[in-house]
């Protein structure tokens, strides 16, 4: 059997140190089963044998009909030969570890007993979570080192001697090892999470900034001057206007450059004429917040992803208070493939922050994000996997397409449909091929890990997290590019709701475009010109729509005939040239919403594209709400309800 050669070798050094480990099992009071050995500090042992499934059949661990199942899991790679046969289920967790411990000679541990911090430490906690490693406590003299394979253990053999000196292995489940670090260095790791991202590319250094009442009080002056005072009225006016030009210029640009024939030098180049080496494991990572109604649901619709699930690590992060949604996910029987992560309270109870704490419990090379109501098409991930083995290195980040599966519930969903039709369809494809910063969508991400803790991660303090990071990658010069695939979503199509969740998202706009306009000089030179002008259209253009909007809806006061206060000011001439420039600019969504409605292929007739003006006005609404909460709760998450129109799904 293999294993049984390395276990006879040692017997002579644990009969000459009886007494030591009868102590040591005294002290372990129980929870460290028999079997375990001494690896001493000098010397070692060989290296694990890949795992035989003849000797899992012989023990029982594998049952006969599963053994072609366990074959295919097992094949190529041993090293992760545990981890896809819990994945594939086709052994048991508690029957596989007690073979693994006779083979190898290792401990059990049960760790229902509190860790050691300092032992933690000394590892480091992101190593402990990385490796599948836990230095559990002390017994005479000795460190037991809890892994969750004996490779690990053994990978990191030296590494643990230099830190520990003489160090007793043992094994337990990585699920297990995971929650005892969390448990133990649970604070300490939230901390981290908020932090991530360097203090000059973050936002959270504004709230020492924000002095709201005196800041309300400046900004109802502006007001009132601007209505009072007709000179301060045409600057606003002259303002909206050209941030309405350089939106329609920029939307005319990315219309384009989508079609077929506007592709650019600067799409993802292939580094390799095909994909054939093995397939990565891809951690995705879903935050949830008072989603304990649509749990099940979310479980189903993960559940269909083709991608085999012994590479798929789906982390599903939880804020310790919420206790509702971590009883239905409980009661959901999770797949091997799925697991829980609690975050612990923190300073600020946002997505991004989740996303960073759950990182480091993330085991792929891939790290992806889908949002509680989301149904990703089946084969999505495989065609990331693909993606990113074909693109050259500074392609970090895949943005997929979203869609609604509740189109039609009413009015406010078919708009959103076919605003997300625009903005996914025609808008983001044309800005990659532009070579323009492309502002990420809060879902359907996936990115190379490597480059994604390079940045930091998300902003926890940003509620925008996804836009603030695809302009932080484009300023470290990594590229993103738009993959064809499609995640359907719940349409928000509640009024209140509508505008609470999208002031959320100008919110995080104000503080991105904040936040990289400290230094103005060193982002432009970062982005280069044309990246800087697109993120300033991108971001402040659409800042300052927003805000402005109902200046120039005044404008068609002046074809009614009805004073205004520009009355006198502004000439016949540019008058006439406004009101064509507001045609201009619908003329420009109708051609945005043909093109991504088509591509789309939701069934919903063209001629709401013509209700789009009766539906934008919302925008203005919400910005003005992100406004006072920019200057009264910049961190706050106003969250989003989801479960109410997902029946079809």
């Amino acid at each position: 059997m293999a294993g049984q050669e390395p276990l006879k070798s040692t017997m002579t050094s644990r009969a000459a140190s009886a007494a030591a480990l009868d102590r040591a099992r005294r002290l372990a009071d129980g929870r460290l089963r028999p079997g375990f050995e001494l690896v001493p500090s000098a010397g070692g042992t060989p290296a694990p044998q890949p795992l035989r499934l003849a000797d899992l059949l012989k023990e029982g661990v594998l049952r006969v009909h599963d053994l072609p199942a366990a074959a295919r899991a097992t094949v190529g790679l041993p090293d992760r030969a545990i981890e896809r046969l819990l994945a594939r289920r086709v052994v048991a967790t508690e029957p596989l570890y007690k073979h693994l411990a006779r083979t190898y000679g290792f401990g059990l541990a049960d760790l229902s007993e509190p860790a050691d911090p300092r032992l933690i430490d000394q590892l480091g906690a992101l190593t402990c979570l990385a490796e599948g490693l836990l230095p559990w406590r002390q017994v005479a003299g000795k460190t037991l080192i809890v892994a969750a394979t004996p490779e690990g253990f053994h990978r990191n053999r030296d590494r643990l001697i230099q830190v520990f000196g003489a160090v007793i292995p043992a094994l337990a489940p990585a699920a297990a090892i995971e929650a005892k670090v969390r448990q133990v260095r649970g604070p300490e790791l939230a901390r981290r999470a908020e932090t991530r991202v360097a203090a000059d590319l973050s936002c959270r250094g504004f709230a020492r900034l924000f002095r709201p009442r005196e800041a309300m009080l400046i900004l109802a002056l502006a007001a009132a001057a601007g209505l009072a005072i007709p000179g301060v009225l045409a600057a606003l006016t002259m303002l909206a206007g050209f941030s309405l030009l350089a939106s329609l210029a920029l939307k005319i640009a990315a219309l384009l450059a989508s079609l077929p024939a506007g592709q650019s030098d600067r799409s993802p180049r292939p580094a390799k004429p095909g994909h054939s080496g093995p397939l990565p494991v891809v951690s995705i990572i879903v935050a949830l917040y008072r989603e304990d109604a649509i749990a099940a649901r979310l479980i189903r619709r993960l559940g269909r992803l083709t991608y085999p699930k012994a590479l798929l690590d789906i982390v599903l992060v939880v804020e310790e208070d919420d206790l509702t949604t971590r009883q239905a996910l409980e009661a959901a029987s999770l797949p091997p493939w799925m697991r829980v992560v609690v975050a612990p309270e923190g300073r600020v109870k946002t997505k991004p922050r989740a996303l960073n704490f759950a990182l480091d419990f993330c085991r792929g090379s891939i790290i992806g994000v889908y949002d509680a109501e989301d149904a990703p098409e089946p084969d999505q991930i495989a065609r990331v996997a693909e993606a990113f083995a074909m693109a050259d290195p500074k392609t970090v980040c895949l943005q997929g397409a979203l869609d609604f599966y509740n189109p039609r519930s009413n009015w406010l969903a078919r708009c959103f449909t076919l605003e997300y039709a625009i903005w996914f369809r025609a808008m983001l494809p044309g800005l990659e091929r532009l070579g323009l910063p492309v502002p990420l969508g809060g879902t359907t991400l996936f990115f190379r890990r490597a480059a994604l803790e390079g940045l930091g991660g998300w902003d926890a303090w940003n509620v925008t997290e996804d836009a603030d990071l695809g302009l932080r990658l484009a300023r470290m010069g990594y590229r993103t590019s738009i993959l064809s695939t499609t995640t359907y979503e719940e349409a928000n199509c509640r009024a209140l709701p509508w505008v609470r969740q999208r002031s959320r998202w100008v919110k995080g706009y104000m503080m991105t475009w904040l936040t990289h306009m400290r230094q103005p000089g060193l982002t432009w030179k970062q982005l280069g010109t044309r990246q800087f002008i697109g993120f300033q259209v991108l971001f402040l253009g659409s800042i300052l729509q927003g805000l402005l909007a109902p200046v120039l809806w005044t404008w068609w006061l002046f074809r009614l005939g009805v004073a205004h206060p520009l009355h006198g000011i502004l000439t016949s001439g540019l008058i006439t040239a406004g009101c064509a420039l507001f045609l201009a600019a619908e003329l420009a969504n109708l051609g945005l919403g043909l093109v991504g409605l088509r591509r789309s292929r939701q069934k919903i007739n063209p001629a709401w594209l013509l209700t789009l003006p009766l539906y934008f006005p919302l925008q203005s609404l919400a910005a003005w709400k992100a406004l006072w909460e920019v200057l009264h709760l910049p961190f706050y998450w106003d969250k989003t309800s989801h479960g109410l129109f997902d029946a079809d799904a």
